[in-house]
């Protein structure tokens, strides 16, 4: 069924909003997924900050182009569900590749995008196995505060010592 000029216009605008949002994006191959397993992804990647829709080619190339993102061509072809990460892109990579295990045989990874690179199925794998942005943020902390803690520590062992230098001192006097 043909696709009115109009209906593209939107498509490609509604692709394009989608991409102005995305740190990147996962593509992927599905075949034979019902529209109750769609949701259920759709369901799992909001939690992730993240986004399905089947695309259009041509029309997502379109897109692509005018966002300014490179164009993996040779990943476009055939049915192509993009899985959109707003703000952490590794977490949208992992959930991403658990519908590989919920859906074997339906889904497969494609390659992906992120900051500008194109990436293979197995480069995806390998920016799912990063740490959230979260997880990040957390380790940063902790490298912080540990040298922090490590200093109160010593400063309170010198401020614990003090009055009992004083003490000493006094019976040292007391004494003689």
């Amino acid at each position: 069924m043909a696709i009115s000029k109009d209906r593209k216009e939107e498509l490609v605008g509604v692709y394009g909003e989608l991409l102005g949002q995305a740190t990147g994006f996962v593509l992927a191959d599905y075949k034979g997924i019902s529209v109750k397993q769609v949701n259920a992804m759709r369901d799992k990647l909001r939690e992730v900050d993240g986004a399905y829709v089947i695309v259009k080619n041509t029309l997502f190339k379109i897109a692509l182009k005018e966002a300014g993102w490179p164009i993996p061509d040779d990943m476009l072809a055939g049915p192509t569900g993009v899985i959109f990460g707003a703000a952490n892109f590794p977490a949208v990579a992992k959930v991403s590749l658990g519908f590989i295990k919920d859906y074997e045989g339906q889904f497969s990874i494609k390659g992906g995008v992120m900051t500008g690179q194109i990436l293979t199925s197995q480069q995806v794998d390998a920016v799912s196995s990063l740490p959230s942005l979260d997880e990040l943020r957390a380790q940063l902390i902790g490298l912080i505060s540990q040298p922090a803690s490590g200093l109160a520590g010593v400063i309170n062992s010198a401020v614990a010592a003090v009055p009992q230098v004083l003490q000493a001192y006094v019976s040292k006097n007391e004494a003689a």
